[in-house]
């Protein structure tokens, strides 16, 4: 089982534990399992609460000599279970899209922004991703990327302006460092990156840009000209 297909069973049920086995080997996944049964709990919390003053409307006289009997059934707890994976799947697309209409001032910004709800994927781990996911994350079509820069641990397609780039991270001296390959998002010289305990620099490259982005005793410089040699846009 890859990633994206463990990702999708999980999301679809918190409660699937048929990837034990993937589990062991990807720390990414484990971090998501974990961000998705949180998630089942809150909306469990969420559906129970009772709203104080909350009661239904008036609903007018119903005329029986007008009803038409109909055959009651019982739903079964598969059909219960469904639904209930339906409204975590509902309430997991809201939450991933919220604020996906919010303007930043600038490039940066935004990859913060976007670092910052993407806290998963910053684990320390020693385990690599496959070469199928990370294949998969950064197609031939967008470029060619080779393992030069460092562990890679963490592959995913992600959206900064309105496309869906590839969000990488590697292992670094102190940390994890993310790494954003951004084909269609041009910059004339290098930018500064700062947030709270991050630093990080958004490079132009060819036609395009790439972020990287660590933790504030990470020196970046040490590992810029390796993620720069890796990657090769492809047009």
């Amino acid at each position: 089982m890859n990633c994206e297909d463990y990702r999708e069973a999980i999301t679809a049920d918190p409660s699937f534990d048929g990837g034990a086995g993937h589990l062991a080997e990807c720390a990414a996944c484990k971090a998501y399992r974990r961000e998705m049964q949180a998630l089942d709990e809150q909306i469990k919390r969420a559906l129970a609460l009772d709203v104080p003053g909350l009661r239904m409307p008036d609903l007018p006289e119903i005329q029986m000599d007008n009803v038409v009997a109909v055959a009651r059934r019982r739903l079964s707890p598969p059909t219960w279970l469904a639904m209930a994976a339906t409204i975590v799947v509902a309430a997991l697309i809201g939450i991933r899209f919220i604020g996906t209409d919010i303007q930043y001032e600038t490039l940066g910004e935004e990859i913060l922004a976007h670092l910052d709800n993407e806290q998963a994927a910053l684990q320390v781990t020693d385990v690599a991703v496959t070469d199928e996911q990370l294949n998969a994350v950064v197609p031939g079509d967008v470029a060619r990327l080779d393992r030069s820069a460092g562990l890679i641990t963490y592959a995913q397609s992600c959206p900064i302006r309105g496309h869906q780039v590839p969000h990488l991270v590697i292992q670094g001296e102190y940390g994890p460092i993310t790494i954003l390959l951004m084909p269609e998002e041009t910059v004339t010289e290098a930018e500064s990156i700062r947030g709270d305990n991050v630093n990080g620099v958004i490079l132009p490259v060819g036609k395009g840009s790439i972020a990287i982005i660590g933790g504030s005793r990470e020196r970046l410089d040490r590992v810029q000209q390796r993620v720069l040699e890796s990657v090769t846009w492809s047009t």
